[in-house]
């Protein structure tokens, strides 16, 4: 995306993806096609359903946006045409004898030995936007899954009944009275019978071949306990939008990686506290087993909580404190609907902040091991948080709004203070441990 002045007008954007494979194809992740407003459009490119890359375009009709993306894109995708054997070239050539190409002839054999899932979708009074969650859930690849929502101290029926109406076999609905996303999400985690749970948000239009590419990522390496993929905004058509889109810094780019803290440590030097760079909860998969076992979710952190946020971040620490692996797998795709005013982007500049904060006390909290490195990393950490030329905030100079920058910064100070309060509140609240029937 174009970056612009902090002031300046925004041009909204479409959203789209094309798939080169033979016929190109455009479609449009919300179903809603072109409309007046939008001149141009952030495209996702595809290939045999990879993502591949994006580009903005003002080009959308199918032949000049398919030529668009091999300009803009041609060594990616020859590189990945060239993993399956295939000729570099437009239009992209079929598979020798109609059959299929590599990576899908790999996503063919996750589905020959396919682990149960469960899928877990925390919500609070948002029936419409879970209804249209459902929705993308109930079109996946995938043989064998299966639907947990978790209604989090709902203030009506509105959730419950919509699910009970869907009179879907394989989703179930349940309620979990403490506040905050993290104690959803161990409601969830309690109640799921699959091998793997995968989370999402009621915000969120999954793709098809998600939970497909999640189990793709879990078989790479026996000791992955945890899978993220990217996230896409759905919807670029408010200033609000687009800065949020600019500042979360969603996608975490197109090709497939693990990492740990032994053989596979990224030449990151506040690695492993820096976890946001690895995903997001809104995408996010975990062997449940080992999730239980490391205590699911703190509930003291999170959305709905005093702290905000950071469960997700926390947890992922948590996988790579205990020795195992993180994959990160861009084909793992989801659609993530940005909060549209500007009263929505100033809470969330806000909360991040206090999250951030709230995330770095909860992962000194449960780990005490880790503070020496901590105290060692504090002096980077703070210019990586704070400076404006650090690579966290460089590629927002002259986007982000100072007075964004500074209710973060101020959110970040009362992180601390927000955690120990909110873990004074959620004392004696019971996080997943030990076997299936002790969850029950």
């Amino acid at each position: 995306m174009t970056r612009t002045p902090a002031g300046a007008q925004i041009t909204p954007l479409l959203v789209a993806e094309i798939e080169l494979s033979e016929p190109p194809t455009i479609t449009y992740p919300t179903g809603s096609g072109p409309s007046g407003r939008a001149q141009q459009a952030l495209v996702l490119v595809r290939l045999h359903a990879a993502p591949i890359g994006t580009l903005v375009t003002g080009a959308l009709d199918t032949a000049s946006c398919a030529s668009a993306a091999w300009a803009a894109l041609a060594g990616q995708l020859g590189a990945h045409l060239e993993s399956d054997d295939l000729a570099c070239r437009l239009p992209v050539p079929p598979w020798p004898d109609g059959s299929l190409p590599g990576c899908r002839r790999e996503a063919a054999a996750v589905h020959a030995a396919a682990p149960p899932v469960t899928v877990i979708v925390a919500t609070r009074e948002r029936p419409h936007q879970l209804a249209a969650c459902l929705d993308s859930l109930a079109q996946l690849d995938y043989p064998d899954y299966e639907v947990v929502v978790v209604d989090n101290a709902p203030e009506s029926d509105a959730t419950a009944g919509m699910v009970r109406r869907r009179a879907e076999p394989h989703v179930r609905y349940a309620r979990e009275d403490q506040r905050g996303l993290a104690a959803a999400h161990n409601r969830g985690l309690r109640l799921a019978d699959g091998s793997l749970v995968a989370f999402t948000d009621d915000d969120v239009i999954v793709d098809r071949h998600w939970l497909t590419e999640i189990v793709r990522a879990f078989r790479a390496d026996p000791d992955v306990a945890c899978v993220t993929g990217l996230i896409m905004s759905a919807e670029l058509q408010t200033r609000a939008q687009i800065l949020l889109e600019a500042h979360g810094q969603f996608g975490k780019g197109y090709q497939p990686r693990v990492v740990d803290c032994r053989t596979h440590r990224p030449a990151d030097p506040l690695f492993p506290f820096t976890t946001g760079r690895l995903g997001s909860g809104a995408n996010m998969a975990f062997d449940r087993d080992a999730l239980r076992g490391l205590g699911g979710f703190d509930p003291a952190i999170g959305a709905g909580t005093l702290a905000r946020g950071g469960d997700d971040l926390a947890a992922f620490f948590a996988v790579l404190a205990a020795g195992r692996c993180l994959a990160y797998q861009p084909g793992a795709l989801v659609w993530h609907r940005h909060r549209r005013d500007a009263a929505s982007l100033t809470s969330q500049a806000y909360g991040y902040g206090v999250g951030l904060g709230a995330y770095v006390a909860s992962i000194l909290a449960h780990h005490p091991s880790a503070i020496g490195q901590a105290v060692r990393l504090a002096p980077a950490g703070l210019v990586y948080a704070l400076h404006r030329d650090s690579p966290r905030n460089a590629g927002l100079a002259g986007i982000w709004p100072r007075r964004l920058a500074r209710l973060e910064r101020r959110g970040m100070l009362f992180g601390p203070l927000a955690y120990g309060l909110s873990r004074w509140r959620t004392r004696g609240v019971r996080q997943p441990r030990g076997a299936a029937g002790a969850m029950a």
